[in-house]
């Protein structure tokens, strides 16, 4: 475990402190948290973490807990590189904030003008949906819904957003949230369109090399330059599996960029001081209030005990809004193949804490808020992570999503075909190919645009066959498919089943091709 941490605080900013009441920890208050922190990842069973706390434009903690792969011993700093994944998205807003401030588009833009290709499965709605619909999540797609589509997938960011059009709504435009990673593709194409040039070297020429953020980088292929990072790991009957880095660099927009928790104290600093960056104003002030702004907000049941004292709850543009114990927060949370990340701010407190992690089964929101109760309050009051801990174990316990199926298994049964019967092409319109094939005993399934989902079949019941899937993934393990027949018995398409609460493999609607 190594820890940096810095006490020293500017004269000029022990007044501010006083009239925002913002505690400062002392040293032994600094050394239980440093003792905290470790024993979370010890708890918690996650390989690795990374923590920075920035106060008054102060790094006055940074450090790093656990190691950066299992089975080794290489210990995590404050300088190791994790996937922050959606946490990339308030870059891809200020982007556009930035074109915005130079007259290149506006807010209210339709987005077919700049991305004639993208369409919904309504042709109307298609033409209603402007820039900022794009970064709030109120387009009306579901939460997560098409995230197959670039799931480990090879395919251009024009072609999945050419593929939304086979998605159906789920909600009414603009009347609900339905987080959407498709649509922050698809922002980042409205980016190229309008500089001629990718996300990726847009946010590099615009926001890392200015705010020297000099560790930080859009692509795995660069890790091996940068040195010092962690290797995401899956989690598989209860052990932390290592698994390799996906490269996001294509589809960046949603959540490509890998970064250190130093590095990410720049990109705080930059933001409580509202888009300015030593004195050079990057982004408006003005512009960078409306990416606070919330844009759709989330229902907060005023008649319960509400957590943290929320009142508020909401997306703006990029960013999660809500109040945290009278105070307003600005967040985001990163889920990456085997990598969970947390980015907080309390602009009133100047106050920004970020926490990364190298496992799925990731401590982040109870190191933030046990952060930002020392920070704020001075004094912990809640046990954040036995809480924490205890809420995913009941999560746990009640999914019984995989066991149930399980235990639905029919015991004796044969499949209604010869195995090579079911050898053949299924096409998807919103998907492409996935092929069957009979490889000497066994059946062998590969997606056309998603070459690692490869997997082999095993018989489970009747027309159901389990999915035993090439490599581990992080996100799913255990899953089955059933080859659907008509009423003359001629098998006529696929149909998924792999439980789990982010690629959604049932939306795949595959029919044989005859």
């Amino acid at each position: 475990m190594i820890l940096n941490v810095r006490l020293w605080i500017p004269l000029a900013a022990l007044h501010f402190l006083v009239l925002t009441g913002l505690a400062q920890p002392d040293k032994k208050q600094i050394k239980e948290a440093e003792k905290y922190l470790t024993e979370m990842v010890v708890d918690w069973d996650v390989p690795g973490m990374s923590v920075a706390v920035i106060q008054n434009g102060e790094i006055v903690l940074a450090g790093g807990y656990g190691i950066k792969e299992t089975g080794k011993k290489d210990k995590v700093d404050e300088h190791s590189l994790y996937a922050i994944a959606s946490n990339s998205k308030a870059f891809t807003a200020t982007l556009i904030g930035m074109l915005v401030d130079e007259g290149k588009l506006s807010w209210d833009d339709r987005v077919v003008d700049y991305v004639p290709y993208f369409k919904l499965s309504d042709p109307w709605l298609t033409g209603q949906v402007k820039i900022k619909d794009l970064l709030s999540h109120r387009v009306g797609l579901g939460t997560f819904s098409g995230d197959v589509l670039w799931y480990k997938s090879e395919r251009s960011n024009a072609d999945i957003i050419k593929s939304v059009r086979h998605i159906p709504l789920k909600f009414d435009f603009r009347d609900g949230f339905g987080y959407s990673n498709l649509m922050y593709i698809t922002a980042g194409e409205v980016i190229r369109a309008v500089t001629g040039n990718s996300w990726a070297h847009e946010v590099q020429e615009r926001i890392l090399k200015p705010l020297e953020m000099n560790r930080t980088i859009t692509t795995p292929a660069d890790l091996d330059q940068k040195k010092n990072y962690a290797s995401p790991h899956a989690r598989t009957k209860g052990e932390n599996i290592p698994v390799q880095w996906e490269n996001w660099q294509e589809i960046g927009a949603l959540g490509g960029i890998i970064s250190s928790v130093t590095d990410l104290t720049k990109w705080a600093t930059f933001n409580l001081n509202r888009g300015v960056h030593n004195g050079d104003t990057l982004l408006k002030p003005r512009t960078h209030s409306r990416l606070l702004t919330p844009h759709n907000n989330y229902f907060v049941p005023h008649d319960a005990v509400r957590n943290n004292d929320t009142h508020f709850s909401g997306y703006g543009l990029g960013w999660k809004l809500n109040d945290y114990k009278g105070n307003m927060m600005v967040s985001h949370t990163g889920g990456y193949d085997g990598m969970i990340s947390s980015f907080t701010l309390i602009p009133d407190q100047n106050l920004g804490v970020v926490v990364l992690t190298n496992g799925v089964q990731s401590p982040i929101r109870a190191a933030t808020n046990y952060l930002l109760d020392l920070f704020i309050e001075g004094e912990i009051t809640e046990e954040h992570s036995k809480t924490g801990l205890a809420g995913i174990k009941r999560r746990k316990e009640n999914d019984t999503r995989v066991a149930d199926k399980k235990a639905a298994r029919a015991q004796g049964t044969k499949p209604t075909f010869d195995a090579d019967q079911y050898a053949a092409v299924y096409t998807c319109d919103m998907y492409g190919e996935i092929e069957v094939k009979k490889e000497g005993d066994n059946l062998r399934m590969y997606f056309e645009n998603a070459p690692r989902l490869s997997a082999t079949l095993t018989h489970w019941h009747y027309d159901v066959w389990k999915l035993n899937w090439d490599e581990t993934h992080a996100w799913f393990d255990f899953g089955t498919v059933r080859f659907e027949t008509d009423n003359d018995l001629k098998i006529t398409g696929l149909e998924f089943d792999v439980p789990n609460n982010d690629i959604f493999f049932d939306e795949i609607k595959a029919k044989r091709v005859k």
